[in-house]
């Protein structure tokens, strides 16, 4: 992509890059008319002079530090809750009032605040909302067969992320990570960007930008193509060490919160190895340098036992899914501090699905091997006492599943939720707001008919969700509202 060149100074190189104003999966023919280009110089301008001047607040507040929604400020309210939990020890308080103002907790107590609005929850079991560490928002979800993808532009995956992202919400998750996607429009990062600026519903979030990948690598989105069909590199293939700058800072250019590096093989494509290291260690230091330079972060798809440690050891800050993970990986991982993202049930669910939906019987061929290695090294995992938070790389509709998942594979009920909440709010580095029901966070508060602490099933019964102060869901209500 070339820079439009204004005619200020007789200089040969560009004076002004506005490629960031342009679309990224968009070609933009240069022309080579002077005042055709003067033209365009003039409006592109303009046109930046007028963003700048309605963006500027925006440029000083990285995309990873949300404000509340800047909607119209709810009036105060009250939430009763009849059981409510501190995820941070475990102990359930009783018959509680927390009064919401201004999107945030400003108490909790004992009595009613005067002449306020209540939320009768008396009947409930009230937490944190939860976060998702390992979200895909983008397209048809459930459709996973090879090439799906290509069947489906970059504006329909955007509108059904809008419907997604209703599901999370739904499910009781007011925050989540997503952990990139394929579209070179980068639809997560303006679903974003509109779920900050109040046009749309949707939880908070931090996005991956595209998949750093090897050329036939887990990330090569055309590995089902045949040779004399390839399509054109794609600009998330990083051969190189500085292939893979060059990826990294195309998504930072873009918006991207964190770096997604494919550390090694996976099981969706056809033709890459789980057990195989693809992006060298050298390569994925690369990453992380210039990453954290920017102030952004790195996750890495890392499921064999040689890609997790090398991901390790370059400095990343969270391992998706972990499976092969070793007892040297994980004495390395908890020396170094790097967050697990287990992902458990995906794969279960990947094996229970088998072909149905579209899934290649060899990718499912791979899922039957993952889950035959998965609760090895999760037990590593909890022996070497990681930071684990939940993902579910899955549809939003079974986001219970991974929590319960968790639980079966040695967690106490406790320690799931607290992987779900306080801990999803420490990798995303905003404690300081989410997580928990604290005054000054913000009021993202979730109800549930039933105790998880005493079976952990009962996370399917999400009643109520709140976010920012402002009920999404109230199933309760309704329900009473069908009896009178």
């Amino acid at each position: 992509m070339e820079t439009v060149e204004p005619k200020l100074t007789q200089a040969k190189t560009p004076v002004f890059d506005f490629s960031p104003l342009l679309s990224p999966n968009k070609v933009y023919p240069f022309s080579a008319n002077p005042m055709k280009r003067i033209l365009i110089a003039t409006k592109t301008i303009a046109l930046a002079t007028f963003l700048l001047t309605i963006t500027n607040s925006h440029a000083q507040t990285p995309a990873s530090s949300p404000s509340p929604t800047p909607s119209p400020t709810p009036a105060p309210v009250a939430i009763k809750a009849g059981r409510l939990l501190d995820v941070k020890t475990g102990k359930i308080a009783n018959n509680v009032f927390i009064l919401i103002e201004n999107h945030r907790i400003k108490s909790i107590g004992n009595a009613a605040p005067a002449g306020i609005r209540v939320i009768d929850l008396s009947n409930a079991f009230v937490m944190p909302g939860m976060v998702d560490c390992h979200a895909h928002i983008l397209g048809d979800l459930s459709d996973q067969s090879p090439g799906a993808s290509f069947r489906m532009s970059s504006a329909k995956k955007t509108l059904w992320g809008m419907k997604n992202l209703k599901v999370w919400l739904a499910k009781g998750f007011t925050a989540l990570r997503d952990a990139g996607e394929d579209d070179l429009g980068y639809g997560q990062l303006a679903l974003r960007d509109a779920i900050n600026a109040g046009w749309i519903d949707g939880p908070r979030m931090q996005s991956s930008g595209n998949f750093v990948s090897l050329n036939g690598g887990h990330g090569d989105s055309e590995d089902f193509i045949a040779p004399d069909q390839e399509l054109p590199l794609r600009p998330n293939i990083a051969d190189t060490v500085d292939d893979v700058a060059r990826a990294v800072r195309r998504d930072i250019k873009y918006g991207a919160d964190w770096i997604k590096l494919m550390g090694t093989g996976g099981v969706a494509d056809l033709t890459s190895d789980f057990k195989v290291q693809e992006l060298s260690e050298e390569q994925m230091a690369k990453a992380v340098e210039v990453a954290h330079r920017a102030g952004k972060r790195v996750m890495v798809h890392a499921e064999g036992t040689e890609g997790i440690k090398a991901a390790v050891r370059a400095g990343v800050d969270t391992i998706e899914h972990g499976t092969m993970l070793d007892d040297e990986g994980a004495a390395l991982m908890a020396q170094k501090g790097t967050w697990l993202v287990p992902t458990l049930y995906t794969f279960q669910h990947g094996v229970e699905l088998g072909t149905s939906h579209g899934q290649d019987p060899i990718s499912l061929a791979k899922t039957k091997e993952i889950v035959a290695h998965q609760q090895p090294a999760f037990t590593r995992a909890l022996n070497a006492h990681l930071k684990i938070a939940v993902g579910i790389d899955d549809e939003p509709q079974f986001l219970p599943k991974e929590v319960e998942a968790l639980v079966r594979a040695g967690m106490t009920p406790l320690q799931a939720l607290q992987a779900a909440t306080i801990n999803g709010a420490e990798l995303l580095k905003w404690s300081d707001r989410i997580g928990t029901i604290e005054p000054e966070k913000f009021a993202d508060i979730i109800a549930i008919d039933g105790n998880p602490i005493q079976d952990i099933n009962a996370i399917e019964k999400v009643v109520f969700v709140m976010k920012d102060g402002v009920t999404i869901k109230n199933d309760l209500a309704a329900a009473a509202g069908s009896k009178n």
